[in-house]
């Protein structure tokens, strides 16, 4: 009898030391829902009311074989007095230049992309900057092996259709000039 509760202490002390190491090894790996937010980390958030109760205009902004959609949604911004608004679309480019902004140079690093490309997400937004708008895009394209490659939107070429929907906002959003980044940024406090 002693013997095989012996046995069973040293089993059970070998299944908790395997349980320790095993909770160990994946500690790094797991985290419990209740903390996979951090919290209290964003202390230069700022927040802007797009839509305090005032109706919003909703667009459809399609581009055809061709169009060059970066120019084009400027030009839809200016010629509707777009002074704020998001927006989001999908389609297809034959081309299209992207960009990866590096910090350190405070400049864009192009990415060509050749070819044709399903526009799997394009998102951004309009602002004013100067009293002018201003868009700012990015977008995910997929080549025809189902690779991607994204970034920000330098230009756009349309092959055969881009399908952008604008929600444009009732409260004017402005950008500032960003000395750290030479970037016009969103800034809430502006009005």
């Amino acid at each position: 009898m002693i013997k095989v509760q012996r046995l069973g202490y040293a089993l059970l002390s070998i299944a908790i030391a395997t349980g320790s190491a095993y909770s160990q090894q994946t500690a790094g790996e797991y985290v419990a829902p209740s903390q996979a937010v951090p919290r209290g980390s964003a202390p230069r958030m700022q927040v802007q009311l797009l839509d305090g109760g005032e109706p919003t205009k909703e667009y459809a902004v399609i581009f055809g074989q061709g169009d060059e959609a970066f120019s084009g949604l400027l030009e839809f911004a200016e010629k509707y007095h777009v002074t704020s608004a998001h927006f989001t679309a999908i389609g297809a480019v034959s081309g299209a230049t992207l960009a990866w902004f590096d910090p350190q140079r405070k400049m864009y690093k192009k990415i060509p992309i050749d070819g044709q490309h399903e526009v799997i997400g394009m998102s951004g937004d309009i602002a004013l900057y100067q009293g002018e708008p201003v868009v700012h895009t990015h977008m995910v394209v997929g080549a025809s092996d189902g690779t991607t490659r994204g970034g920000h939107v330098l230009a756009a070429y349309v092959s055969p259709t881009l399908e952008v929907m604008v929600i444009v906002d009732p409260v004017t959003m402005h950008k500032r000039l960003d000395p750290e980044t030479d970037l016009t940024l969103i800034d809430p406090a502006l009005k």
